[in-house]
């Protein structure tokens, strides 16, 4: 696999102003990491072409081994990140369980919990009522909205963004739950954060500093049964349904967030030869079919050179 060489600027024209600091970035590549296929060249004119369609994209990539940042965009701009929210969530819900504060065989029962009909698991279900713990596992396999909603009715939101505070996500939040609409009194989006703060989180989890290294296993544990694999990780090959032990020694953990002109992405992928944490949004006009596909292709070709920088 290869990436096309970087195209050449065209005299008197300058870089869209959403990647001229990735672009500023992947100047100072390790020269290990700026060679050939390793490059992310492909991913920057991605994003490129997208933020030139009138899309706001955000990208954020750190090699796990030795801290540096490999391809950043515009990382520090706080956007929209629906689902990826559950994140902080579930941090706050494995703190809760590791210090006795709630138990994760407390049964909740679905009629006591918002109701969104739009998507989800649990409302398809025959059981009325399930224990913490599996509510925890539908909201990071599946980001069941309802199951999202009973927990966060269950530890409030602002014990989630205490959390974020005392991670040092200064530009993360949890702003609301699940909702099959939003009205004019409603936060606009679930949840908000930047790419440079989810690839950290992300990067915390696997080095067992998200808390500690209890609650970072057990989050680790219910992300990496995730289901959603059809952004970046659908350039991995990996079973949506058993990715857990990869016969060829992929580590993949990752959480993806969709609503209506919205797609974000934050995880780990670690292979043979090194791990990377990542995080891209991309916040676009949802007008077509076609809008919503050059998004998503942007987001596998990020997958695409990050298995390639890990193999």
């Amino acid at each position: 696999m290869g990436t096309p060489p970087a195209p050449e600027p065209v005299e008197g024209t300058s870089p869209p102003a959403t990647l001229r600091r990735s672009q500023r970035n992947r100047r100072r590549l390790p020269r290990r990491a700026a060679i050939g296929r390793r490059s992310f060249v492909a991913t920057l004119r991605a994003l490129e072409e997208l933020a030139d369609a009138g899309a706001q994209v955000s990208v954020h990539v750190t090699d796990l081994d030795s801290g540096a940042e490999v391809p950043v965009g515009d990382d520090h701009v706080t956007m929209p990140i629906a689902g990826l929210g559950v994140v902080p969530l579930l941090i706050e819900v494995a703190a809760a369980f590791e210090s006795g504060a709630l138990d994760p065989l407390e049964i909740v029962d679905r009629s006591t919990t918002d109701l969104v009909t739009s998507a989800g698991v649990w409302r398809n279900l025959r059981a009325p009522a399930l224990p913490l713990v599996d509510l925890a596992v539908l909201a990071a396999t599946a980001g069941d909205p309802m199951a999202v909603n009973a927990l966060l009715a269950r530890v409030g939101d602002d014990r989630v963004n205490e959390r974020l505070d005392s991670l040092g996500l200064a530009q993360t939040a949890l702003l609301d739950r699940f909702r099959d609409e939003r009205g004019p009194d409603d936060a606009p989006h679930l949840a908000v954060g930047t790419t440079r703060e989810l690839a950290g989180l992300f990067s915390s989890l696997v080095n067992s500093a998200a808390v500690d290294v209890a609650v970072s296993a057990q989050v680790s544990e219910w992300l990496n049964l995730n289901h959603d694999l059809s952004l970046v990780a659908a350039s991995t090959g990996l079973d949506p349904f058993a990715h857990d032990q990869d016969a060829h020694g992929l580590l993949f953990i990752n959480k993806t967030g969709r609503e209506r002109g919205v797609r974000a992405e934050a995880g780990v992928l670690a292979g043979p030869r090194s791990g990377i944490a990542y995080a891209m949004i991309v916040c676009f006009d949802d007008l077509s079919i076609t809008h919503r596909l050059r998004a998503h292709d942007a987001f596998r070709v990020l997958g695409l050179e990050l298995m390639e920088y890990a193999h």
